[in-house]
């Protein structure tokens, strides 16, 4: 079986949990628990930024890129992660053309906490319903009113496009996108080999 690629995209003041939550889950995402530790994750994860030059994140911690934009090879599935970091990147017209082409492209697009004002600013939440941190979700009323904020959900789930809502709410959303790769038994699985509890309400779909 070919394995589902699976970018996180990260920048200067990325929230760690926004990309780290999702990193371990498609990491330890596995089709048979009984040949867990012989067999590999079907998701091929790693992280993409605008250079291959390392990153650093909230708190200070440095992280290394598998890839850079030009680099980047094809994605099935992209997360664009969130923090402190999105208030610049919003402005960074190269980075919002590369999301807005590489979405043309994909199977699924996904943003955590604020990561969904780099898809709102690509315009490519224009008419869905979204979410993002509670502490922006005014803020990205305000500032994208074609897009319809929810308020009191975890996951929004648009069909090949997800938002989610704060840090830790990436977990849920990246769980989800394995329940919809390979069956909601593996994503519970795997959230169990996590020692997380899996998301059984929160979760919008449209």
């Amino acid at each position: 079986m070919k394995s589902t690629s699976v970018g996180i995209l990260v920048f200067p003041d990325v929230e760690v949990l926004d990309f780290a939550g999702p990193f371990e889950v498609f990491s330890v995402t596995r089709l048979n628990e009984e040949t867990r530790y012989s067999d590999s994750s079907p998701f091929d994860v790693f992280l993409v930024a605008e250079t291959e030059d390392p990153v650093v994140a909230t708190g200070g911690l440095r992280v290394l890129p598998g890839y850079g934009l030009e680099t980047c090879p094809p994605l099935d599935v992209l997360v664009v992660a969130g923090g402190l970091g999105t208030r610049v990147q919003v402005d960074n017209a190269r980075l919002i053309e590369w999301i807005r082409e590489r979405a043309t492209h994909l199977r699924m697009l996904a943003s955590v906490c604020t990561g969904s004002f780099l898809l709102g600013q690509a315009g490519l939440l224009d008419g869905l319903s979204a979410t993002t941190h509670w502490r922006s979700l005014d803020r990205m009323a305000q500032t994208f009113p074609s897009i319809r904020v929810e308020r009191a959900q975890h996951v929004v789930d648009e069909g090949p496009v997800l938002t989610s809502a704060g840090i830790s709410a990436g977990i849920d959303m990246a769980l989800r996108v394995v329940a919809r790769h390979h069956g909601e038994a593996v994503a519970r699985a795997t959230a169990r080999h996590m020692e997380y509890p899996y998301p059984e309400t929160n979760v919008r779909r449209i």
